[in-house]
């Protein structure tokens, strides 16, 4: 769809044709919904946008004359190692090969492949129609070139691509949300506060300072620029951080007391799940507008 909406003609391939049908119906009840609501992406019709994409059961005829390829398949490393590997087989030396990847790295995805340099993790935000983030990460070899071209169409589509310099795991995102989750989950193991008191905290608190800025500028701004809160606050900060505890478990008790406090405010069935999904990115859409609106260039 992202791709779509910037006039691009896409093709989906999968090894089972019912996933690509289904797939096409959800992308025109997804767009129809858009265009209702006037969140549709792009300068082209939603008619316009879903004549470009079609399915294909055939992966060389779905890569033929591409010149970005994006693996979407489940996080299995073997998996898409055997995917890369037949496109390996069969692209140019233009093409560049894309995953999606949230965690794997560069270096095992792409090891002994003949087209490398054409290598690169590009990992969205899910869901991405609405979270426009993307990780680019790259292969120890790839090429610079790669990531420029990364770069260029991500922002072309309208997503926010930031650079990875060098391989790490977990990514930035994800170490991120780990180093959050970790305490989160050690505040209420603990019996520091309730697990919907921790949420609040985040969705009252943290977050909405985040939605707009990062961490570092939050700094920069509580003070009188960051020399000055590093002055200021940065024995208090290292008096708490030596009290974090060691990484949890996920497992056990904790696991009962948060699952019970989520199931009462979302039960875990399919169709209470998909309305809450639902109201989150119908949030995030809403967001999404306010920030174009409002976030200085």
């Amino acid at each position: 769809m992202l791709f779509a909406s910037g006039g691009f003609k896409v093709k989906l391939y999968d090894i089972e044709q019912q996933q690509i049908t289904n797939a096409l119906e959800n992308i025109r009840k997804e767009m129809k919904l858009l265009e209702q609501s006037g969140s549709l992406k792009g300068a082209l019709s939603m008619e316009q946008q879903l004549s470009l994409i079609s399915g294909c059961s055939n992966i060389a005829e779905a890569v033929e004359g591409a010149m970005h390829i994006q693996e979407c398949v489940p996080e299995n490393l073997e998996l898409k190692k055997k995917i890369f590997s037949q496109l390996d087989r069969i692209v140019d030396d233009r093409v560049i090969l894309s995953s999606s990847s949230s965690c794997l790295l560069p270096s095992k995805l792409f090891a002994g492949l003949i087209h490398v340099k054409q290598c690169i993790v590009a990992h969205p935000v899910n869901p991405p129609y609405y979270v426009p983030l993307v990780e680019l990460i790259p292969h120890p070899e790839t090429a610079p070139a790669t990531v420029d071209r990364t770069h260029a169409l991500m922002k072309k589509i309208g997503q926010s691509p930031v650079r990875v310099l060098k391989e790490i795991d977990g990514f930035i995102l994800n170490r991120l949300q780990y180093a959050v989750i970790s305490e989160a989950w050690r505040l209420v193991e603990e019996g520091v506060v309730s697990p919907s008191d921790l949420d609040l905290v985040m969705s009252d608190g943290l977050g909405m300072r985040y939605a707009f800025i990062g961490p570092l500028e939050t700094m920069h701004l509580n003070a009188e620029g960051m020399v000055n809160y590093c002055d200021r606050y940065s024995e208090g900060m290292k008096r708490v951080l030596k009290t974090f505890g060691p990484i949890p478990e996920f497992s056990g008790a904790t696991v009962e007391k948060v699952n019970q406090a989520m199931c009462s405010k979302v039960p875990n069935d399919p169709g209470h799940l998909a309305a809450r999904r639902q109201w989150r990115d119908d949030c995030l859409m809403r967001l999404a507008k306010l920030k174009s609106q409002e976030q200085p260039q």
